[in-house]
């Protein structure tokens, strides 16, 4: 008996079945539609299963498997090109903030500028 342990859960697996479907252990100890205890469950009555039970749960799993990684994929596209928008966004309210402070220093600028013309007037009267 072989035992293994995932996620601190420990599966006790006959080591024939762990030799002989070691790609179907793989892929119910990775799934996520099962708790553990469903798990091991499958693989204690894995030994009584026909062959076409077997390669059933093994296209079941195999399928999610790969839905979930298209999944994935998929939505990593999307949080990127969302970043990838806001990161724009950001950039574009950045500048124009930059540019609103720029044209508030120029106007205070031309303000003192002005203030001290006419105080320059004053003082030569």
């Amino acid at each position: 008996m072989a035992q293994i342990t995932k996620d601190g859960f420990v599966f006790t697996i006959i080591d024939e079945i762990e030799q002989q479907y070691s790609e179907l252990v793989k892929l119910v100890l990775a799934t996520e539609s099962m708790d553990n205890s469903e798990k091991q469950y499958w693989f204690d009555i894995l030994p009584s299963m026909t062959d076409d039970q077997i390669d059933r749960l093994f296209d079941i799993l195999e399928t999610e498997r790969k839905k979930l990684e298209e999944l994935e994929i998929r939505y990593q596209e999307e949080i990127r090109n969302l970043n990838e928008k806001h990161l724009i966004e950001w950039q574009e309210f950045q500048s124009k903030d930059t540019r609103d402070k720029v044209s508030q220093a120029e106007a205070k600028d031309k303000k003192n500028d002005d203030t001290d013309g006419i105080l320059d007037m004053l003082n030569n009267i």
